[in-house]
């Protein structure tokens, strides 16, 4: 399968994949959402800014599944994977408010990240508000110019 992940853009974190400061895609949710059992290693993520077209291409070097969440294993998972992820030490008590509310957690390992040509995504089918999209062939859903 291939992958297209949507970030929030005024985050940054597109760029923290290309520099390599971060190698870890967290998604954290109250009931399972793609990728979750969808994404396996070797497969592909391709990731935007949200308004933005697709930039990035990344392989999925390993996937960690955590469920039944509560706010003591949140923290542990932050602490542990924080860094990786992108956060600093400082950023994990926002995280942790965000989150801590949580029962799923995923994170997909991330690396050679490259910046491709870009390219727009038709989002239809998948609904608008979207944040993963997992699909067979990127090519799929490429917007044809």
């Amino acid at each position: 399968m291939e992958h297209v992940a949507i970030m929030r853009k005024s985050w940054g974190l597109t760029k923290k994949i290309l520099s390599g400061q971060k190698k870890i895609e967290s998604r954290w949710y109250k009931t399972k959402y793609p990728p979750w059992d969808k994404i396996k290693k070797g497969e592909t993520v391709y990731f935007k800014d949200s308004g933005e077209p697709v930039t990035i291409k990344t392989e999925v070097e390993n996937v960690i599944q955590f469920s039944d969440l509560t706010p003591l294993k949140i923290k542990q998972i932050l602490f542990k994977y924080g860094p990786g992820d992108g956060l600093g030490i400082k950023d994990i008590p926002n995280f942790f408010k965000r989150f801590k509310h949580k029962k799923y957690c995923i994170l997909v390992f991330l690396k050679n990240p490259k910046k491709i040509k870009s390219f727009n995504i038709d989002k239809t089918g998948f609904g608008m508000m979207s944040a993963w999209i997992s699909i067979d062939d990127v090519d799929e859903i490429k917007i044809k110019l």
